[in-house]
């Protein structure tokens, strides 16, 4: 196969595929992912772990006290972070059960290049390998990737979608956004008239994946984050109707999959309420008199130490600090971890194949792994950084 074989089948089988909903509710009873929420189709996407006996090798018995471990392919290249990343998998199990951490935002915290941003984008790529089922009708897709779901309604048809389907209670009640209501008043209650397409989500073209960044503070508004009126369209529609409304917000875009937010605790903290409502009740208003937009994702925040702190000592932002969950990205001190992480780092530039004395890169790691230990007490710091590494 050649590479434009190998190109247009890449292609063509992320294509769209359209349902009508009684073929989507029969894939239901076979496919458990066509309703799955974001945080168990990412555990998807991430695969079964593979489980490390530390018991059996001297040096990572030191490190885990025999602990058995578990190690993700999925992020095989992330060196010296088993923590942080069995961390983000615990949350993403427990929110997939529907627990308490689905009502919060997946934090990361650490220093400058301690490798946040580098496990955001590992994150919304893997979120890209699951499709997603959204709303269609008159061969327009939901702006905001409405589930079929949303237009059942909890206390009358849970129990019937449940015997004839086997579709949980608990994945029902995710409120129809305006542009699925306004089609539904349209159609006169025949929901056989909506269509429901199978997507992939994509970061270039924003389907299920959006990232925003703190702006100026004078100038940055919340609809960067719940999009706002499209004045183009004001010439057809009126200013209250859906159709009016441009959904370009990230919270829009990133319904049924990730948002991501850098530097969060940047943003003015005007900016920062939708987040509240959109993880506790998931749903949140938009900028116009339009009725709630439907939520329900995984927030992703990342920023270093010094902006958490600030953030936190203020008494004023309480009711964000019980919505986060934080997950620790801090450097590697470990030094056999180190030198695989420069390692990685040369195998994607010019100098992979350039002349390397031996012992440069243990040399190297040795300094970086000191100059982020702190002086102990009662020994040297050199003894701390080899105990650090699993050395007797």
């Amino acid at each position: 196969m050649n590479i434009f074989d190998h190109y247009r089948q890449r292609y063509e089988a992320a294509k769209d595929e359209e349902f009508t909903l009684q073929e989507f509710l029969t894939t239901c009873r076979q496919d458990r992912s066509a309703y799955a929420n974001a945080a168990e189709r990412l555990l998807m996407a991430i695969g079964e772990p593979v489980m490390v006996d530390t018991a059996q090798e001297p040096r990572l018995s030191r490190l885990f006290s025999n602990r058995v471990i578990a190690r993700y392919p999925a992020f095989e290249e992330f060196y010296g972070m088993e923590d942080a990343i069995e961390q983000i998998v615990s949350y993403l199990k427990h929110a997939a059960q529907g627990l308490e951490e689905k009502k919060q935002i997946l934090y990361l915290l650490g220093p400058v290049g301690g490798g946040k941003s580098s496990l955001a984008e590992r994150l919304k790529s893997l979120m890209q390998l699951v499709p997603i089922y959204v709303l269609s009708a008159n061969g327009e897709r939901s702006p905001v990737n409405d589930h079929p779901f949303c237009l059942f309604n909890p206390q009358e048809d849970a129990q019937i979608l449940e015997k004839e389907y086997g579709i949980p209670r608990r994945y029902l009640g995710t409120i129809m956004s305006p542009w699925a209501a306004k089609r539904l008043h349209e159609f006169g209650g025949d929901i056989t008239k909506f269509r429901v397409v199978k997507v992939w989500p994509s970061i270039l073209q924003q389907i299920a994946i959006a990232k925003t960044e703190p702006g100026d503070e004078n100038n940055q508004d919340i609809s960067a984050l719940v999009g706002k009126v499209d004045i183009r369209k004001l010439e057809h529609y009126a200013q209250n109707d859906p159709d009016a409304y441009g959904y370009s917000g990230a919270l829009c875009r990133a319904n049924q999959g990730i948002m991501e937010f850098v530097e969060m605790f940047k943003a003015p903290i005007k900016v920062l309420h939708p987040l509240l409502t959109a993880t506790q009740e998931g749903n949140y208003n938009g900028t116009e008199g339009i009725s709630a937009l439907p939520f329900n994702g995984i927030i992703l925040a990342h920023s270093n130490e010094s902006e958490w702190v600030t953030f936190r000592n203020n008494k004023n932002n309480e009711a964000f600090l019980d919505r986060v969950y934080i997950v620790k990205v801090p450097y590697c001190l470990r030094i056999s971890e180190e030198i695989k992480i420069y390692e990685k780092l040369l195998n994607h530039s010019e100098l992979t194949h350039a002349p390397c004395a031996p012992g440069t890169l243990e040399t190297l790691s040795r300094f970086s792994i000191l100059s982020r230990l702190k002086e102990p007490e009662n020994s040297s710091i050199y003894s701390k950084m080899r105990v650090y590494d699993g050395e007797s």
